[in-house]
């Protein structure tokens, strides 16, 4: 009996749910499916492409893989802010709470995410990120710092977006960190603005980062019941010649913590109209309806 009871005891208590638990390996058995079948069809795809095409490709396959794993995760998405033109390259700062901020700017901007270095080692992640073109940086090792900035340049002279969480890793509430100032040297004297994005998780969101390694976030959001978060799109910030990377920094700081707030306030009950990702961007290569294989 005194087993019993405690068997008992432990699932009234929360630590142990059977749906719980049925969602997490369902998710993560889609997780790995679902990236494993894509991959391999999106680098046959690219192998057939002309080269001029290949970066709307890749942002099909993004947008397409993006939109499949914030549905199979039963994340809802509110997104406010402008459209963002094709006529320069787009520097979009954002801060960061959860790995599922990965999914979000991949399916509203497309472009080219900046990640800390060791994801490239990541058993099957790692070799998507890879094969999609992300910026690695060690921010411990000056020569991986250079080369990266030398990256973001030429992928911004060439109009692209590059995508950055300057924060340097993921915090668990609103408060915005100190940014790093890599990306807005890597902008500067260059036909480029400034795109500053707020993320706010809803209260109490499974999905939102909360002081844990990489794994048990993974697997907590996993099994979290359905949540919301909304995204904030600032006005850009233009980078003109008499531009400075460390005012450039802390005006994305601020502009990136306002947001936030909104973002907050949107997803918590109190926002105005909500617009879809597609909706809110209209990007170049922005048709996220297949993903092109």
């Amino acid at each position: 009996m005194a087993g019993l009871r405690d068997e008992e005891g432990l699932v009234n208590s929360g630590r142990f749910d059977v749906g719980r638990e049925a969602r997490r390996m369902a998710r993560v058995a889609g997780l790995v499916l679902m990236t494993s079948t894509m991959l391999p069809a999106y680098v046959i795809r690219r192998r057939f492409t002309p080269p001029s095409e290949r970066d709307q490709v890749r942002a099909r396959w993004a947008g397409v893989w993006a939109s499949s794993l914030l549905n199979l995760f039963g994340i809802r998405v509110l997104a406010q802010g402008p459209m963002l033109g094709a006529d320069r390259g787009h520097l979009v700062v954002a801060n960061h709470r959860s790995a599922a901020d990965i999914l979000l700017v991949l399916r509203a901007f497309g472009g080219t995410i900046v990640s800390r270095s060791d994801i490239a080692r990541w058993p099957l992640f790692g070799r998507a990120a890879r094969v999609v073109g992300t910026v690695f940086v060690d921010r411990s090792d000056a020569v991986s710092g250079a080369h990266a900035v030398r990256t973001i340049r030429a992928l911004l002279r060439a109009k692209a977006t590059v995508i950055i969480f300057p924060e340097g890793t993921t915090y668990p509430d609103d408060e915005v960190r100190p940014f790093f100032a890599g990306a807005f040297v890597a902008a500067m004297h260059m036909p480029v603005d400034i795109v500053p994005v707020g993320i706010a998780y809803g209260s109490g969101s499974g999905a939102a980062f909360v002081n844990e390694s990489f794994g048990a976030h993974l697997s907590r959001m996993a099994g979290a019941p359905p949540s919301t978060v909304a995204m904030c799109v600032g006005r850009p910030i233009a980078i003109d010649s008499s531009s400075r990377s460390a005012t450039l920094r802390d005006e994305s700081r601020e502009a990136v913590q306002s947001l936030v707030r909104a973002a907050r306030l949107l997803v918590d009950g109190t926002g105005g109209e909500s617009r879809t990702n597609q909706e809110l961007t209209g990007r170049k290569g922005g048709n996220q309806s297949s993903p092109g294989a």
